[in-house]
C-alpha cells in the first residue's frame, strides 16, 4: 500500500502595491543603486502602507490560491502560518487569517523559525496531511519585514520587503509530494541574528525603544558564512539520502536572502543557473514568503511541471536551517 503523501495542489502569492526602488535609500543613506544591486541582487522591494499586517497579506495570497483550486475557504481544515512578524503577540496570525478568510472549519497556529518559517511550516503541514487527520492544509509564509527595520542601518534596511506566499497541501496515494525533509536548529547562533525587544526578556518600554531593541540586529559575515554552508549541505543531504543525484534535481528553490548566498549555494551544489529560481531582485528578502512566492512564480511561468524533482532550502535566525525534497 502506497504511503499517504502531501502534495501541493495550488499556490498563491501577494505583494503590496507600493514599490520601493533602491533610489529611495540614496536620499538619506550613504549608498546607491549600484552598491545595493551588486552586493545583494536587489533592485526594488514592496512595502505595506501603515495599518497593513501580515495576516492581511496572507489573506490575499490565500484568496488567489483558493480561486485557482476552485474551492471555498470552508473546505480548509488546517492552517500553518510561518511568520516572525505576527499581527500581534496574540491571538495568532493564523487565527486572524482563519477569520478574515472565512475558513470556518480550520484550526491553525503560527510557527516562528525566522527565514526558515516556510520550510518548517511546509514540513509540519505535510505531516498533518500524512497523518490522515487533515485533508486540506494551508501553509502560509508571510511577513511585514518593514516593522522590524532600523531604516538608518544601511546593512539591514536595504535587504527586506513585505510579502506573502501560500501553498495548499492535499493527500495523494502516489509516489509524489513531500518525499523527505531534514530540519535543524542551533541556538548558539542566535546572537548573530535577532530582535531583542518585545518579548518576555525585554518587554516593551520607553527604555527598550530608546535602546533600539525592536529592530533586527545582524552580524552579516557570520550569517553569510553559515547560510552558504548549511543551506547547501542540507539540500545535498536530502537529495542523496533518497537515492537521487544533484543532476536529477529539476528546480532548486532557495530562500531569497542575498544573491551572493544563492549563487554560492548553487555553486556548492554544482547546479546550473537555469535550475535555480530567483525573485530577490524584485521583492528583496520577504523572510517566510520567499520560497512560497517563488513556487507560485514557477507555477505561473511554467518552470514547474508535474513530475519535477524540486528541492527547497532555507537558513534563518535561530540558527534554523532545513530542506525538503518534493516530487511535484
Amino acid at each position: 500500500m502506497e504511503k499517504r503523501r502531501a502534495v501541493v495542489t495550488a499556490t498563491g502569492s501577494y505583494f503590496p502595491p507600493k514599490i520601493v526602488p533602491n533610489s529611495f535609500f540614496e536620499g538619506y543613506l550613504d549608498t546607491n543603486d549600484e552598491w545595493i544591486r551588486t552586493r545583494t541582487g536587489i533592485s526594488e522591494r514592496h512595502y505595506v502602507e501603515k495599518g497593513v499586517a501580515s495576516s492581511d497579506l496572507a489573506v490575499e495570497a490565500c484568496k488567489r490560491l483558493l480561486k485557482k483550486r476552485g474551492i471555498g475557504p470552508e473546505e480548509i481544515d488546517g492552517i500553518v502560518f510561518g511568520t516572525v512578524t505576527p499581527d500581534m503577540m496574540y491571538p495568532s496570525s493564523a487565527c486572524l487569517l482563519q477569520d478574515k478568510l472565512g475558513a470556518t472549519n480550520a484550526y491553525g497556529f503560527d510557527l516562528s523559525a525566522g527565514c526558515c518559517g516556510f520550510v518548517f511550516s511546509y514540513t509540519t503541514g505535510a505531516m498533518m496531511v500524512e497523518s490522515g487527520r487533515y485533508d486540506k492544509v494551508l501553509v502560509v509564509g508571510a511577513d511585514v519585514c518593514t516593522t522590524f527595520l532600523d531604516m538608518n542601518d544601511r546593512n539591514t534596511c536595504i535587504l527586506f520587503g513585505d510579502g506573502a506566499g501560500a501553498v495548499l497541501l492535499e493527500p495523494s496515494g502516489k509516489d509524489e509530494g513531500m518525499l523527505d525533509t531534514i530540519q535543524h536548529v542551533d541556538g548558539s547562533g542566535g546572537k548573530f541574528l535577532y530582535m531583542a525587544g518585545g518579548g518576555s526578556l525585554n518587554p516593551t518600554s520607553a527604555e527598550t525603544v530608546e535602546q533600539n531593541l525592536h529592530t533586527v540586529h545582524q552580524e552579516g559575515r557570520e550569517v553569510f558564512k553559515h547560510a552558504i554552508m548549511k543551506m547547501a549541505d542540507v539540500a545535498v543531504e536530502v537529495v542523496e539520502k533518497n537515492g537521487f543525484s544533484l543532476e536529477d534535481v529539476d528546480l532548486f528553490v532557495p530562500h531569497q536572502a542575498n544573491i551572493r548566498i544563492i549563487e554560492s549555494v548553487a555553486k556548492r551544489m554544482k547546479l546550473p543557473k537555469e535550475k535555480v529560481i530567483i525573485n530577490i531582485d524584485k521583492f528583496g528578502n520577504t523572510t517566510a514568503a520567499t520560497i512560497p512566492s517563488c513556487l507560485d512564480q514557477a507555477v505561473e511561468t511554467g518552470r514547474l511541471k508535474k513530475g519535477d524533482l524540486v528541492v527547497i532550502a532555507s537558513f534563518g535566525a535561530g540558527f534554523t536551517w532545513g530542506s525538503a525534497l518534493i516530487r511535484w
